[in-house]
């Protein structure tokens, strides 16, 4: 075999959090003051913490999970066979370690020994086997985007799961691992559909906490479980975890400030990280972002099916003004590349950003034929930093003589058109770009599923083909970053930036594990079993 051999990962030391009683948000006080909340300024304690999100929870099915919330909160509950450092790689969960055979179509994962569902029943390599068969059967959700490669997982025995493939696919147990819950087979079985199933009570968890009390709308109340190996003596020794929905960043920052919660689970804008910045009882974190903001030009569209032109909408860009207006400085330039900072063993430091050249757009749109060039680009109007950059694009294309109409649309309208390829420009942001080989194949080879540009370019195709055979990084680099060229220098993808996140919690508390990502952020299940309060 050869194997990635890890070692298994300890949780660090669980102290408490803070007990907060649920009040309206936003009702009381002011910034920087109690407003009157008789707990703004009490102690922490290993009652409570009360975690702020503007996103309700969708669907507690974790194989169907669409919100952020979801996520945050299924993740408590249903563990994943690999959890992520604060760069970006893999570290063990309830693997310990995985690796391919020689030919790399059987992939192998040994398990944990130590883990239990909360009802007491033991975590083993059939509730693995279960998960990813029930999925293969009828593809669903995001990791039914993952099982083509798989032919059937068997269970070698409690502790080891064997993954047979129909081909060789290196990307495949780093996508599994990562982005699979694990959930008890001996529960959802019982669900005449697996796909259909709410899972709307009687919760059992492998996590940290358990789910115990919904209030839609409202908050979603999570106890400590009796069992959870990572966390040290073997018990959270925070009783209660409340996520507690907010209409918007706004009013949780005042609840922040209030005393009523003790975390902001979403990330805060940047215009709102600056206002906190030297608030002495909230602490701002910041985490890298594994995705990138970036500008996709619909290729089957004319006159946009001419690199010429795709260049010169790419040269009327005025990037560092975007970084240092629109994000306050709360990003960086990924050189234009799809191959960002935030995967140093991919990122290829020759590829240079676009240049800010309206000239050179000028001429180039001639060397086309076009004049009165004039096209739309569509946005999501909820979203803070786009709604910020897209009038910048539109000014800064209008020194090059391009005409750019803005169309900011409702979140939904949004999507689907995205889906429908219904676009002339289309503005936004992936949220998690984590595994290049995977990420390329979704985005831009010929038919991928999130490949909005409609690329289709068979050179391209052969090059991601080749970097998702490869078993190690080291046999990949060469090729994904060849592929990474080519959408550079044809223009397939225009990549702005890459964020840095803010995160905002109470200075009562610290030593938070911090992941990538907004999804991950320090409402990770490693990060809530560590963090104590501030002595």
């Amino acid at each position: 075999m050869r194997r990635a051999l890890v070692t298994a990962v300890a949780a660090g030391l669980i102290a408490g959090l803070a007990a907060c009683a649920p009040s309206t948000p936003g009702s009381s006080g002011s910034s920087g003051s109690s407003g009157g909340n008789p707990n703004a300024g009490a102690p922490a304690n290993a009652d409570r913490i009360t975690i702020g999100t503007t996103a309700d929870v969708v669907n507690l099915n974790p194989l169907n999970g669409n919100s952020r919330t979801d996520s945050w909160v299924t993740n408590l509950m249903y563990p994943h066979l690999t959890q992520m450092d604060n760069t970006g790689k893999r570290i063990p969960y309830v693997a310990t370690e995985w690796g391919y055979s020689e030919d790399g179509k059987t992939a192998t994962v040994k398990l944990r020994d130590d883990m239990k569902w909360s009802d007491g029943t033991p975590l083993t390599a059939d509730d693995v086997v279960y998960t990813i068969m029930a999925v293969k059967k009828e593809p669903f959700g995001v990791v039914g985007g993952l099982v083509e490669p798989l032919e059937k997982a068997e269970a070698v025995s409690p502790t080891e799961v064997k993954f047979h493939l129909n081909r060789t696919e290196g990307a495949f147990l780093s996508d599994i691992g990562f982005w699979m819950p694990i959930v008890p087979k001996h529960v959802f079985s019982k669900a005449p559909n697996i796909q259909k199933f709410a899972n709307d009570k009687d919760w059992v968890s492998a996590g940290p906490y358990k789910l115990t009390k919904v209030e839609r709308g409202q908050r979603y109340v999570m106890e400590a479980v009796e069992n959870f190996p990572l966390a040290p003596g073997g018990k959270p020794s925070v009783k209660e975890v409340v996520f507690r929905v907010f209409p918007d960043v706004n009013t949780e920052v005042l609840a922040l400030r209030n005393g009523e919660i003790d975390l902001i689970g979403n990330v805060i804008p940047p215009s709102t990280a600056v206002t906190l910045k030297n608030e002495s009882s909230i602490k701002l974190l910041e985490v890298p972002s594994l995705g990138w903001a970036h500008m996709q030009y619909n290729t089957k569209r004319k006159p946009m099916d001419d690199v010429r032109v795709r260049k010169a909408l790419a040269h009327a860009v005025d990037y560092e003004a975007i970084r240092k207006i629109a994000l306050q400085g709360f990003a960086k330039s990924s050189n234009s590349s799809v191959l960002t900072p935030a995967q140093p063993d991919y990122f290829d430091p020759t590829t240079k950003e676009y240049a800010f050249d309206p000239a050179k757009s000028k001429q180039l749109l001639a060397e086309a034929g076009i004049t009165n060039l004039s096209l739309s680009m569509m946005y999501d109007q909820a979203d803070p930093n786009i709604a910020k950059w897209a009038p910048m694009v539109r000014d800064s294309a209008k020194q090059a003589g391009i005409e750019i109409k803005l169309q900011g649309l409702e979140r939904n309208t949004y999507v689907e058109k995205g889906h429908k390829r219904d676009f002339d420009i289309y503005a936004g942001s992936w949220a998690i770009m984590d595994n290049p080989a995977s990420n390329l194949a979704l985005a831009f080879k010929t038919g991928g599923f999130i490949n909005y540009a409609q690329v289709s370019d068979p050179k391209l195709d052969a090059l991601i083909d080749k970097g998702s055979k490869a078993l190690t990084v080291e046999e990949g680099k060469g090729p994904i970053q060849e592929a990474a060229k080519i959408i550079h220098e044809q223009v397939y993808d225009n990549v702005m930036y890459v964020e840095t996140f803010n995160i905002a919690h109470s200075a009562k508390w610290g030593n938070f594990l911090p992941m990538p990502s907004e999804l991950l952020s320090i409402v990770n299940p490693l990060s809530l079993a560590q963090v104590k309060p501030v002595s």
